[in-house]
């Protein structure tokens, strides 16, 4: 997956979880020519609150993150802070992340491809090991969790 440095993500964990909210995970790229975006999707603890993430949730995550984040000078260039909720087609960066969603439906992307395809969509089985299990077509597809770029879960109505 498309890691970012660890240490980058520890020191946003260290503001976002005591302020109660579950860091979901951080992702940093480029935007054309407007600089770069580093976006940070929180939640709230599993089974915490029922309601989502509100526009007052992600201001006061970015206020106190931003202050952090201007202190510590993690990111070498201008960037753009973004904090946001997961959504329904929640972005899954970790292997917690396929074994907490099994049964439900995702669209992954990999780095590079596997028996000649780059994106796959299925049913998370969940993990063996280092590998994400996919149900696609009646079929359970092993994809090295090391090769994925990105995940998304495919809200179903």
């Amino acid at each position: 997956m498309r890691h970012l440095d660890s240490e980058l993500t520890g020191l946003v964990r260290s503001v976002v979880e005591p302020m109660g909210y579950e860091l979901v995970g951080v992702d940093y790229f480029q935007r054309g020519r407007q600089g770069a975006v580093l976006r940070v999707y929180i939640d709230h603890p599993s089974g915490a609150r029922t309601e989502g993430i509100t526009l007052d949730d992600c201001g006061a995550v970015s206020h106190q993150l931003s202050g952090v984040l201007d202190v510590e000078d993690p990111i070498a260039g201008h960037y753009d802070l973004e904090i946001s909720s997961p959504g329904l087609d929640r972005p899954l960066f970790t292997a917690e992340h396929f074994e907490r969603f099994r049964g439900r439906k995702a669209r992954v992307k990999l780095a590079i491809e596997l028996d000649g395809r780059r994106n796959f969509e299925g049913r998370i089985a969940g993990m063996k090991q280092e590998l994400v299990l996919l149900g696609i077509d009646g079929e359970c597809r092993e994809i090295p969790l090391a090769l994925v770029e990105s995940a998304r879960l495919v809200p179903e109505f």
